[in-house]
């Protein structure tokens, strides 16, 4: 029986989750498998992999053949490089503390990566909610000024007329003080 280490499908329509699951090559996609071995969810940013290292590793001594998903998930957890380094161990060309510090030292530099392109991300989200912010702070800017305007004209416009009114009712008063003055 040849093992493949695959992905297996749940969730629903438009948002994929997979199992990274040790199964028989006959078996269908989302069928029966021997062992889980992980989690894999590309709806988040950066994609969020939950993998159990040991596991995957017995399965590649094993001889579980990875897919190309599998592969570059494998990869990138390091589960390949500690494969890789346990057979150098076994062939005597290191030994187990320096292929756990190998490890290490890696697994150190790709939490650095990841947590710095989370902290880009992070940043980039709150850049573009303070632009957004601050288009709406202008708007409303102008929205406010634009109704003082109006406002301000509609006085204005109503302001005339009550002078106008005014001056009417001053001229027959002045005109009947000039008829007084004058007798």
């Amino acid at each position: 029986m040849s093992v493949k280490i695959r992905l297996q499908r749940h969730g629903k329509k438009g948002k994929p989750f997979y199992w990274v699951v040790a199964a028989d090559a006959r078996s269908k996609r989302d069928g029966k498998y021997l062992e889980k071995i992980g989690t894999y969810n590309p709806n988040t940013n950066p994609a969020t992999i939950d993998l159990n290292l040991d596991s995957a590793v017995k399965w590649l001594h094993n001889g579980a053949q990875p897919t190309d998903t599998a592969k570059a998930i494998l990869s990138y957890k390091g589960a390949l490089l500690k494969h890789h380094l346990d057979g150098g161990i076994r062939k005597g060309a290191l030994t187990q503390e320096q292929a756990d510090a190998k490890l290490a030292t890696w697994l150190e530099a790709k939490t650095g990566t990841v947590d710095a392109k989370k902290d880009g991300l992070t940043k980039a989200q709150a850049d573009v909610k303070a632009k957004a912010f601050k288009a709406e702070q202008d708007v409303n800017a102008k929205r406010l000024a634009a109704a003082a305007q109006a406002e301000a004209d509609a006085i204005a416009a109503a302001t005339p007329a009550v002078e106008e009114v005014a001056e009417a009712e001053e001229a027959p008063a002045a005109e009947e003080n000039n008829e007084t003055t004058e007798a």
